[in-house]
């Protein structure tokens, strides 16, 4: 039988042996407790635009207070014969039943914009359920079609209410090109802007409140449809199938990314889209992409452009 003697040497070695083994479970522990926790504040993001060879863009429509320039707005997109997306509040809805059925009866998509339009980010899971839930009883009792398209109010979210939205079957939609109608821009100057910003792709963001809205908006089809592109509703610009978003918010679909080596960066899937840094509006001035940066970081205190044109309209309808 033989003996083994422990040495001063041999132990050291044994001892250098264990240690390392220990350093090394120590790190995969580590590695795989950093990998679920990037996994779990991974950043979600809605669709800002679509990746497509069409030459196609949609116009919207948020309302949230008054109804005066609706009428007008329908007027001229049927004169163009042209089909937009009108995201709607529920208490807008319950206030103005005949507008909401003037809307989808024109053949237009009747969009959920929440039922109270509050700040989707303070609220809770059950309260954000309720607030898109009840917002699409509403527009099914008058136009007898549930919507699946759902704009958070003030452009407002984090990974809860995309999770959310998507959890209910619907798509969760921003914009790439803002209109500022809120700033009473003339018509001249958001013409100007759409044509300058405006892609393959593209939803662009106006209200059925703006200032000078109704005046502006023959201009801008016009100027879109002689830039060679066919305005479409937004059900009709989103393609089917799963899809992701790229760090600017553009929709993808899967296995056009599987097929396509440069799109090897982008990453997440339809129910849990991950940015690195989106924006509301990638080429619109300094002050609101420091307003979208500010929102990721604190959405609870930032309104961004959207919510101070909402609050700008909500304060005139109480003066009135």
């Amino acid at each position: 039988m033989k003996v083994f003697i422990l040495t001063r040497k041999r132990l050291a070695v044994i001892g250098a042996a264990l240690a390392l083994l220990l350093c090394v479970g120590i790190f995969r522990i580590a590695g795989v407790d950093n990998a679920v926790a990037a996994s779990t504040n991974e950043r979600r993001i809605p669709i800002y635009s679509v990746d497509t060879n069409e030459k196609k863009v949609s116009i919207s429509f948020d309302a949230a207070w008054g109804n005066e320039q609706t009428k007008s707005l329908l007027e001229t997109l049927d004169k163009y014969k042209v089909k937009s997306t009108f995201f709607l509040v529920g208490d807008w809805v319950r206030k103005y039943p005949d507008d909401v059925k003037a809307i989808a009866k024109a053949g237009h998509d009747v969009g959920n914009h929440s039922n109270t339009h509050p700040y989707m980010t303070q609220i809770s899971i059950d309260k954000m359920r309720e607030e898109i839930e009840t917002c699409s009883t509403e527009i099914e009792k008058l136009t007898g079609k549930k919507p699946t398209l759902f704009r958070p109010p003030y452009g407002d979210y984090d990974n809860n209410v995309v999770d959310t939205v998507n959890s209910l079957g619907m798509y969760c939609v921003q914009w790439d090109v803002d209109s500022l109608d809120w700033k009473g821009l003339s018509s001249e100057e958001m013409c100007s802007r759409i044509k300058s910003n405006i892609q393959s792709g593209s939803i662009v963001l106006m209200h059925n409140g703006g200032e000078n809205t109704p005046a502006a908006l023959p201009s801008i089809i016009e100027a879109i449809q002689e830039l060679g592109y066919e305005i479409v509703p937004i059900s009709e610009l989103l393609p089917n199938g799963d899809y992701i978003t790229d760090h600017t918010g553009k929709m993808i679909l899967k296995n056009k990314t599987a097929n396509s080596s440069s799109n090897t960066s982008t990453e997440t899937n339809s129910d849990a889209a991950k940015p690195t840094a989106a924006q509301v509006d990638t080429q619109s001035s300094s002050s609101v992409r420091s307003m979208t940066s500010s929102r990721k970081n604190n959405t609870s205190t930032n309104q961004g452009v959207k919510g101070q044109f909402d609050n700008m309209i909500a304060s005139d309808n109480k003066k009135k």
